[in-house]
């Protein structure tokens, strides 16, 4: 089982201290015997330790930014969400597709920031310009805030904040086990806890340093147990040898795990791979020795929504993914709802 993250190395912003969290946080690292040291602004971290590009890559992974963030204007969210609410920036995973690696570009460490109050503030002035409709938040788009949740507690209290909103709701997705702080939280169900799953070949070769698909199907039964709205992420849908059957057996495992409460109100997200060129020379950078299929020549090219070009499956790929997906859905999940299929 993949251990709880612990920063090897902790930078802290002067201004952090002036919010409880960020007391309570160098107090918590010092006595963990954790090296922290001052940064002006959590933006502008450097000379991390490391020989090459490669060594310090990987020390921001396993370092720890504490820091207040200013800009409380939220962006517009994926799908999944009106807003992103802005409680975290990074991962502490390795997965070789990710699009943080080239959204963080020479940033690539973990950001908490300690003014939650004043983040959830803003996301109740969201909430207002949009009454009486429902607001959703998501707390994933730029970091899995579940893998550090464990040490800051931030999550926990958005949770416990939007479970006592009349017209909010919020929503993350996570790759890591590690949820037990969070299975006494009052979220009064308005709360939707995702994980994200994928085919035992991805989760070994493209997705290190993250809980086995076995672990986050055992948290997720925890998270259900606790009343919460579940969710499953299915990304990136991957075409490997043999992906076919490694999706079914997903499925096929997910299904006999989950106890019938979890089932009743069940979301699914499909996310095919892609990549864009600037993502592709990053992670070959990153990860020289991947086993990430990056062929424009074998894709399909598509205009993303901002402007960027990006690489998708071809249309009969996609067809084929969606249908054979549709199959497990409706073969082991007949009563949920598929939210998309991107």
């Amino acid at each position: 089982m993949v251990k709880p993250f612990v920063p090897q190395l902790v930078y802290m912003e002067p201004r952090a201290l002036e919010y409880p969290l960020g007391r309570r946080l160098k107090k918590k690292f010092t006595d963990m015997g954790i090296e922290i040291r001052k940064t002006t602004s959590h933006n502008q971290v450097r000379n991390l330790p490391g020989e090459n590009d490669f060594q310090k890559y990987r020390t921001a992974k396993s370092t720890l930014v504490v820091g207040v963030r200013k800009t409380l204007k939220f962006d517009t969210s994926k799908p999944s969400a009106e807003y992103a609410i802005p409680l975290a920036t990074g991962c502490m995973g390795h997965c070789h597709y990710c699009y943080l690696q080239t959204t963080m570009g020479s940033k690539p460490y973990i950001r908490t920031y300690v003014n939650v109050e004043e983040i959830l503030e803003a996301a109740e002035g969201y909430m207002r310009e949009r009454a009486p409709e429902i607001t959703r938040f998501e707390a994933s788009c730029t970091s899995d805030i579940v893998g550090i949740d464990h040490l800051t507690h931030t999550l926990k209290r958005a949770i416990e904040y939007f479970g006592e909103s009349e017209t909010g709701r919020l929503r993350f997705v996570t790759k890591f086990a590690h949820v037990d702080h969070l299975l006494d939280a009052r979220h009064n169900g308005k709360t939707r806890f995702r994980f994200s799953i994928n085919a035992d070949y991805v989760i070994k070769y493209l997705e290190p340093g993250t809980s086995s698909l076995n672990d986050r199907i055992d948290a997720a039964v925890k998270v259900a147990q606790a009343g919460y709205p579940l969710g499953f992420i299915v990304a990136p849908i991957y075409l490997h040898e043999g992906w076919q059957e490694g999706y079914r057996l997903m499925f096929e495992k997910l299904a006999t795990s989950l106890p019938e409460v979890a089932k009743k109100d069940l979301t699914f997200e499909w996310i095919q791979h892609r990549f864009t060129k600037p993502a592709k020379r990053v992670i070959q950078k990153n990860y020289p020795m991947t086993k990430l299929e990056m062929d424009e020549a074998r894709r399909k090219w598509k205009w993303g929504r901002y402007g960027i070009g990006k690489y998708v499956y071809l249309d009969e790929e996609q067809a084929e993914i969606q249908s054979r997906l549709g199959e497990y859905l409706e073969e082991f999940f007949p009563t949920a709802r598929l939210e998309y299929f991107t």
